[in-house]
């Protein structure tokens, strides 16, 4: 099948989203799919070989620093090479709620293409970025808009988790929805990410993955390490980078804290959760939060957030590895209790590598494809 996805950012790798495209787009080509990309980018961007549909950069006065500095660009479409990308489809997969994938969803209609999407930006993520995250009625506003403008024109949504699903279904939302993780990049396990020997009086490493953003709560960590009976042995890695850096620097030293900020290429990454003893994923909102799925993917236990807005709850095996969101005396104390009880964290971190076998990144892509050849065969059979 000749795929076209059609996705605002997609060879620059510096968001979870762009990197669970990228890996989808590597897996579907494995399977062998034709693979075809209509984003931003340059002709340095494609591999030998590779065909794309590059547009120009649209950007957004005012906002463009704020949009920038949450590692998003937005496309300007050229409307020849998107016809173009569609007329060559066999079938059109949309990721973003943004205008090229509007202009590519209408071309799949009017060029007979069966089209599908996935659900990738919650509302939650754009209102939190002007500190309107708990505005209840703006984000269901944003929900509804998103599916007037994209979704309801796709008859079939690629929802990342069981509990994005729910949330589209209470906005309304009649397209069929496939839960299907995103899916655990294979090099993310045990063997790649090992622990070194701790020295004598080398400090816990309790660490942190994701954008440094406010809906990504890196700052209830650092309280929560300021309040720990360890607070003297604990270094921190926050790894990422995003819009609340300087406030988190500034914020580490107030509070007397050892923390080491830095964004990681993979390999690097990699060896960063080794040397964690511990994993904590703060966010108050996440669709899937592929960075704790990686990290116990590595057999590390993780203390997530118990967010009512998040998906990443459905990780926690028991209740020692979830938190209150926002509670940072709750969260003190789960780490002081993992730190000090190492012989049932080398337990658990043999159970979380276990469970990240349910999300292995080639059965999430070929639950896609099924996906993809059940919305071919419905559109064809529309057409006959």
């Amino acid at each position: 099948m000749k795929i076209l996805m059609v996705i605002d950012q997609f060879y620059s790798a510096n968001n979870g989203m762009t990197i669970s495209s990228r890996r989808f787009a590597a897996q579907l080509r494995s399977l062998g799919h034709e693979v075809r990309i209509a984003s931003t980018g340059s002709a340095e961007d494609l591999a030998p070989g590779e065909t794309a549909y590059l547009m120009p950069v649209f950007t957004v006065p005012v906002f463009d620093r704020l949009i920038s500095a949450q590692g998003m660009t937005f496309a300007r479409t050229d409307k020849d090479k998107l016809r173009q990308a569609v007329e060559w489809a066999d079938l059109v997969h949309v990721l973003v709620p943004f205008g090229m994938s509007r202009k590519a969803v209408h071309l799949a209609h009017e060029l007979h293409k069966p089209c599908t999407a996935a659900f990738h930006v919650q509302p939650e993520n754009i209102t939190s970025s002007i500190h309107m995250g708990n505005l209840g009625w703006l984000n269901s506003l944003i929900y509804r808009g998103f599916n007037g403008y994209i979704y309801k024109d796709c008859p079939h949504i690629h929802c990342p988790s069981r509990f994005i699903a729910g949330e589209l279904e209470r906005h309304g939302y009649k397209s069929t929805l496939h839960v299907i993780s995103n899916g655990i990049d294979p090099d993310f396990c045990p063997k790649n990410a090992p622990r070194p020997e701790k020295q004598p009086g080398e400090p816990f490493n309790v660490l942190m993955v994701g954008r440094l953003s406010i809906e990504k709560r890196q700052d209830v960590l650092l309280r929560a390490v300021a309040q720990s009976a360890h607070k003297n042995e604990i270094r921190v890695y926050l790894a990422g980078k995003g819009p609340r850096e300087k406030h988190l620097r500034a914020l580490a030293e107030k509070l007397g804290l050892d923390v080491v900020f830095g964004f990681y290429p993979k390999e690097e990454l990699l060896r960063v959760i080794g040397q964690a003893d511990l994993y904590v994923h703060a966010a108050a909102m996440e669709i899937e939060a592929m960075s704790c799925m990686e990290a116990f993917a590595c057999g590390r236990v993780p203390v997530i957030a118990n967010s009512r807005k998040s998906a990443t709850p459905q990780f926690a095996l028991d209740e020692r590895s979830l938190f209150p969101v926002g509670d940072t005396a709750a969260l003190a104390k789960k780490i002081d209790w993992w730190l000090e009880h190492p012989a049932q964290r080398l337990e658990m971190e043999g159970a979380y590598a276990d469970l990240a076998g349910k999300y292995r990144l080639a059965d999430c892509v070929r639950q896609a494809e099924a996906m993809f050849m059940q919305a071919a065969e419905e559109c064809e059979n529309h057409a006959g």
